[in-house]
């Protein structure tokens, strides 16, 4: 596993030098530039966790190169500003650049280690708030008390401990990426990266830039296996990959290295890869739509979940988790289901599996009232599912506003609707809507529709 990787850029060689060496035996892992173009290339070898940047170099000054990687689709890590002739206007400058601090020299190595610390913290916790936006609970251990998934969460510890790949299958909505994050946060790499990249968005020559990012000139763009270094990529739906793609993916998992599209150094692939679906791999084998020699890389050590149905037991602690979670996190009046509304769930089919029972609880803390959820409410709430989608084409858009907002309102809606139909699968949410899958991506990203909160 990678040691966090930091790049010094500064044209003082004693400086670069001393602070090589303090930061090595900090355990960091250290790489230097000596101005603005050594900079450039250390950037294409290799992406950094966090840069120190020096103002002022003879080709190219610090705020310039900056600026440069600001404007580039955002800095590529945090940025601690370093010099010896600093002003108040500069210093405003780089942090309205997005530099996280500033640095007077002499440097006091006290306070550098110190920055550096919080710069990475401040990082890692942006990362977390962003995941957070994309999906409800933080990484939290799978609930449940009853003997599958006390089994699970030991098999999820034991992998952990090993550096190994990892299969999860299992029905939509059972669990497949708390169980990822879960084999993530117990393992050594749980301090670096964890990055979960949706494989319909691999189409055509975009799936090497997804994948392994792009060259362009002076700007490097980082792809997921990049972004994931030392830590964690999770391949949701890899059954969903085109053959092209799996090819690529492939070629790079053999080699241990890829090249960036446009690019000429290889960089070195340093990842857990966890990929999960919720078809059979083998079938699919079989059917000649899933290579079979990508299918025997992913599937080192197989982990399948069963649906909530197969260990209703867990029912009850499934309830009450996600009643706290709401009255927590989304400030939702807190409330408990009756008995009788636990025993009717506990025999319930839960073909939506605990995807569905998240969304029941928080469907009947929003529109209900009261302290306790009576069975009658359930009974309610679970038979209004298919009444969502009957409604009225009047009472899904509204016909006082413009046309083009009208559209997007109803394309919303249709959507949603197919994604529901469908458990997110796009592939086969674009057959019946009849769109190529790109645009159809395009177009669910466009609208601000969350394709990962149906599975």
């Amino acid at each position: 596993m990678s040691a966090t990787h930091i790049l010094v850029v500064d044209d003082e060689p004693d400086i670069r030098g001393l602070v090589k060496e303090i930061l090595e035996d900090e355990g960091y892992a250290v790489a230097v530039a000596e101005n603005g173009e050594a900079a450039r290339h250390a950037l294409r070898d290799r992406r950094p966790d966090l840069i120190l940047l020096d103002i002022w170099m003879p080709d190219l000054d610090g705020i310039s190169l900056l600026k440069e990687w600001s404007d580039d689709a955002g800095l590529p890590c945090p940025v601690i500003m370093m010099s010896g002739h600093g002003t108040v206007e500069t210093a405003v400058e780089a942090t309205r650049l997005g530099a996280y601090d500033f640095l007077e020299k002499p440097l006091s190595m006290a306070k550098l280690l110190l920055t550096i610390e919080r710069a990475l913290e401040a990082e890692k916790l942006q990362q977390e708030n962003i995941g957070l936006k994309r999906r409800a609970p933080q990484v939290h251990e799978p609930v449940g008390r009853s003997a599958a998934m006390q089994r699970l969460r030991e098999q999820v510890k034991r992998i952990a401990q090993h550096d190994t790949w990892v299969l999860i299958t299992g029905e939509a909505g059972s669990g497949r990426e708390t169980f990822a994050r879960y084999l993530h946060a117990q393992s050594a790499r749980r301090e670096r990266p964890f990055v979960d990249l949706s494989v319909s968005a691999l189409a055509g020559n975009q799936a090497a830039v997804e994948l392994f990012g792009i060259e362009e000139g002076e700007h490097t763009h980082y792809g997921s296996l990049e972004k994931a270094a030392g830590g964690t990529l999770l391949l949701d739906e890899v059954a969903d990959m085109e053959w092209d793609a799996q090819s690529k993916l492939l070629g790079a998992l053999d080699s241990g290295s890829f090249l960036r599209v446009g690019g000429g150094e290889p960089v070195r692939i340093d990842v857990r890869i966890v990929a999960v679906t919720q078809r059979n791999l083998e079938e699919e084998v079989r059917a000649g739509r899933f290579r079979e020699d990508l299918f025997y890389h992913l599937n080192v050590v197989p982990l399948h979940l069963p649906p909530l149905r197969d260990h209703a037991e867990d029912v009850p602690d499934l309830l009450n988790f996600y009643l706290d979670y709401f009255a927590t996190h989304e400030k939702l009046p807190y409330r408990r289901f009756s008995v009788g509304a636990q025993n009717f769930l506990r025999n319930y089919d839960w073909p939506g599996n605990v995807r569905e029972l998240k969304n029941l609880v928080q469907r009947v803390l929003i529109l209900g009232s009261g302290d306790e959820i009576s069975l009658k409410e359930v009974e309610s709430a679970l038979g209004a599912l298919p009444m969502m989608h009957a409604q009225s084409l009047e009472g899904l858009v509204s016909f006082d506003q413009p046309l083009r907002q009208a559209r997007e309102q109803f394309e919303k809606a249709y959507l949603d609707y197919q994604l529901e139909k469908h458990q997110g699968n796009v592939s086969k949410m674009a057959k019946e809507a009849g769109m190529e899958r790109t645009h159809l991506y395009r177009k669910l990203r466009s609208l601000g529709i969350e394709i990962k909160e149906r599975r």
